[in-house]
């Protein structure tokens, strides 16, 4: 009789993960959303997903999750805003408050600015 051999599998490698996104809005930033279901509303952005190219807008895509009790949590129906494409919105401008597209500025000291290409106005960061 014959011995069993088993052919050795080949070991699968994790394919290597891809730079992180960088997208034209942050956290905090005010929004206004140019495409889609929404379009025209405005928001302040609660979350942004950069591995997906998403942002969550307050009051925008509101969705509906039906949530079971729990001994610590009360169960029933919740409502919360959903995910959109970060394409789908754009900044608001700080000097006339009518969306803009976003330039990069990097200074002597090596920190990035955003600059609002309507007015030319710094785009502060709240963090």
């Amino acid at each position: 009789m014959k011995p069993l051999v088993y052919k050795k599998s080949k070991r699968r490698r994790a394919a290597p993960r891809a730079t992180r996104p960088k997208l034209h809005v942050a956290k905090g930033d005010r929004v206004r959303v140019i495409r889609g279901e929404h379009k025209g509303a405005e928001g302040a952005i609660i979350r942004v997903v950069p591995r997906k190219g998403k942002v969550v807008v307050e009051n925008v895509n509101m969705v509906t999750k039906h949530q079971r009790s729990t001994p610590t949590a009360e169960g029933g129906i919740i409502r919360f805003p959903g995910p959109i494409d970060a394409s789908n919105v754009m900044l608001l401008d700080p000097k006339s408050g009518e969306p803009t597209r976003v330039r990069r500025k990097k200074d002597a000291d090596g920190t990035v600015e955003r600059l609002s290409v309507k007015s030319g106005q710094p785009i502060p960061r709240n963090r």
